[in-house]
C-alpha cells in the first residue's frame, strides 16, 4: 500500500483549499500574526507532518471576540432569508470544493475518503436545510385571558455561539451549529479539534471567499485554534451558548463551568450504542448495519455500533456471519478506495484500543474475532489497528464505557425485554437499533418501555444520521440536540409579548388594584 498523498491528489487539494502543500517534510505557517505556540498536524494516514498552525493566544482571543461582538450587531439586523442566501452560496462553495475538502478531511482524520464526501455532503445538507428555515423561526399567537389583548411570542438572536469541536467529524458537527446558528442571526467562534487544525482553517477559507463577496463582516465567522481557548470560551460571559463534542469527562467539566455563569450548553458526548438482532431479524441487513456500525471510521464515531444483543436462537448464526465479514476486511490508506478501515487518530488512541482488549479478556471477556497492531509497510504511521469482536457480559466495567476504536462486544438475550434492559443497562443514551421483521418487536422497542436513547432505529444501525431530525442523546451523552427538528431554539431566546390595544387597563388573574 502506497504512502505517497501525491497518488491521491492531497497536494492539490491543499492548494486548492488554500493552504500550502507538504513538501519532502517541509510545513506552513498558519495565524502567522499571532505569538501562540505550534501545534503540528500529522496525518495518521503515513504519520507525515501535513503543517504547523499556530495556535490563539489570550490576547489573540480578546481581538476575536470584539470583532464578534461589532459583527453581531450587524448580523442581527439583516433579515433572516438574506442571512439564508448567504448560507445558500456556502453551499455551492461546498459543492465546488466537495471533492478537495473531503480528501482534507481522510488525509488529516483517517476516516475513508467515502466518508470524508459523505461528511462534506452533510455540511451541504445542512445548508440547505438551513436555507429553508430562514423563513420558518416561527413563534406562536396565544390567546390572552384580558379583553383586548394580543400575546403572542417571538425568538431574538442570542449572541456569540461558542463551538468546539471533535476531530473525528473535523468539519461537519461544526456546520450543524454554524449553519443554523448564522440562519438565527446568532455570530460563531469555532474551536477546532486540535488534532485536526487543517480542516478548520480549509472551512473559514471558504467560508471567507462568500463573506467577501457579500460584504458581510468578518466577525461572523471565527476561528480560533488551541486547547487553552476552551476554557476562555467555556469562562467567557459574552458567549451564552456553548455546544461542545467530546467525551463525558470533558463534557462535565464544560458543563459545570458554562452553568457557574449562568450560561446555556449543547453537549454531545459520549456514546455506547448497542444493535438487538432478534430471532426475526433479516441476517443480511444486520450484516450491514453491524459492520459498517463497528469498524466505520475506525470505530471513531460516537454513534458506532460498540455492543451486539442478539436473541439465543440466531447468536451463532450471527457470529458466524460476522466472522465471515470481518475476514474480508481490509484495512490501509483510507483514500484507496479499495479498503474498507483507515487508522486510528493518533498512538494514544492505538493504547486505549489495547488496553480495552486487556481490559475485555481480564472481565472473562472471549475473544472471536482478533484484534492487534498492524506493522510494516503502508502502515509506518502505528496507528493501523484489526477491528475486533469480544464475547462478553453487559455489566463488565470495559463494557460500561465508551472506547473510540473497532471493538464489537456480543451478548445473548432470551426475551425482548431483558435485551431493552441490557440496551438501556448503561450510562450513556445516544444511539440505539433493533433489526426485526416482527411489527409488535418493533414498536415495543420504539414505546415508552423501549429504548432509552436520543436515537432508535428500527432495522437500521446505529451508526450515520440525517440532518433532518434532532442528533443527541440522553443521560451521559449529555442531553443536547444539534442539527434539524427544532434544534434552532437552542440558538435563539424566546421573549413573551402581550399587547393592550384598548383603553382600560386590567389585571392578570382578575386582581383588583384601585386607588
Amino acid at each position: 500500500m502506497t504512502t505517497n498523498k501525491d497518488q491521491f491528489g492531497i497536494a492539490e487539494a491543499l492548494e486548492k483549499l488554500g493552504l500550502q502543500e507538504l513538501n519532502n517534510g517541509t510545513s506552513t505557517g498558519i495565524n502567522t500574526f499571532s505569538n501562540g505556540k505550534i501545534i503540528e498536524s500529522y496525518s495518521p494516514v503515513n504519520g507525515q507532518l501535513i503543517a504547523k498552525v499556530k495556535t490563539t493566544t489570550a490576547e489573540d482571543y480578546e481581538k476575536v471576540i470584539q470583532t464578534a461582538e461589532e459583527a453581531f450587531k450587524t448580523w442581527r439586523l439583516v433579515p433572516a432569508p438574506k442571512r439564508g442566501e448567504i448560507v445558500r452560496q456556502i453551499a455551492e462553495e461546498l459543492r465546488n470544493n466537495k471533492e478537495y475538502l473531503g480528501k482534507l478531511v481522510s488525509f488529516e482524520m483517517g476516516k475513508s475518503l467515502q466518508e470524508g464526501y459523505g461528511e462534506v455532503q452533510e455540511m451541504i445538507d445542512i445548508c440547505d436545510f438551513a436555507v429553508g428555515l430562514s423563513r420558518q423561526l416561527y413563534g406562536l399567537t396565544m390567546h390572552s385571558e384580558r379583553p383586548e389583548h394580543r400575546m403572542y411570542e417571538q425568538w431574538h438572536p442570542i449572541g456569540i455561539v461558542g463551538i468546539i469541536s471533535a476531530f473525528n467529524f473535523p468539519v461537519a458537527v461544526w456546520s450543524w451549529n454554524t449553519m443554523i446558528a448564522w440562519i438565527c442571526g446568532d455570530v460563531c467562534v469555532w474551536k477546532p479539534s486540535s488534532k485536526t487544525p487543517l480542516c478548520g482553517v480549509a472551512c473559514q477559507n471558504i467560508i471567507t471567499k462568500v463573506f467577501k463577496a457579500n460584504n458581510i463582516p468578518e466577525g461572523v465567522s471565527n476561528l480560533v485554534i488551541g486547547n487553552e481557548c476552551g476554557d476562555l470560551m467555556n469562562n467567557d460571559p459574552r458567549i451564552p451558548l456553548i455546544s461542545f463534542t467530546g467525551s463525558t469527562r470533558i463534557g462535565r467539566h464544560v458543563s459545570k463551568t458554562v452553568a457557574e455563569r449562568f450560561g446555556k450548553t449543547i453537549l454531545e458526548l459520549g456514546g455506547n450504542n448497542a444493535i438487538i438482532v432478534s430471532e426475526h431479524a433479516d441476517i443480511n441487513m444486520v450484516l450491514v448495519g453491524a459492520v459498517f456500525g463497528a469498524v466505520g471510521t475506525a470505530g471513531q464515531r460516537c454513534t458506532s455500533t460498540r455492543r451486539l444483543i442478539i436473541h439465543e436462537s440466531v447468536y451463532d448464526k450471527t457470529l458466524q456471519v460476522l466472522k465471515s465479514a470481518y475476514a474480508q476486511l481490509k484495512i490501509g490508506n483510507p483514500l484507496d478506495a479499495n479498503n474498507h478501515v483507515g487508522p486510528l487518530i493518533d498512538k494514544g488512541a492505538v493504547q486505549d484500543y489495547l488496553t480495552a482488549i486487556e481490559k475485555a479478556k481480564q472481565e472473562g471477556g472471549k475473544v472471536i474475532v482478533e484484534g492487534g497492531v498492524l506493522e510494516g509497510e503502508g502502515y509506518e504511521s502505528g496507528c493501523y489497528v484489526k477491528p475486533c469482536i469480544i464475547e462478553g457480559e453487559n455489566d463488565y466495567e470495559i463494557i460500561q464505557s465508551e472506547t473510540f476504536a473497532p471493538i464489537l462486544y456480543v451478548m445473548k438475550y432470551k426475551t425482548l425485554d431483558e435485551a431493552i434492559a441490557m440496551q438501556n443497562g448503561v450510562p450513556q443514551g445516544l444511539s440505539s437499533a433493533i433489526f426485526t421483521t416482527n411489527m409488535r418487536e418493533m414498536e415495543h422497542f420504539l414505546s415508552h418501555a423501549g429504548s432509552d436513547c436520543g436515537i432508535a432505529n428500527v432495522n437500521i444501525g446505529t451508526s450515520g444520521a440525517e440532518i433532518g431530525g434532532a442528533f443527541g442523546g440522553e443521560k451521559e451523552t449529555g442531553g443536547g440536540r444539534e442539527s434539524g427538528s427544532d434544534a434552532w431554539k437552542a440558538y435563539m431566546r424566546r421573549q413573551t409579548n402581550t399587547i393592550n390595544y384598548g383603553t382600560a387597563l386590567p389585571l392578570a388573574q382578575g386582581i383588583k388594584f384601585d386607588f
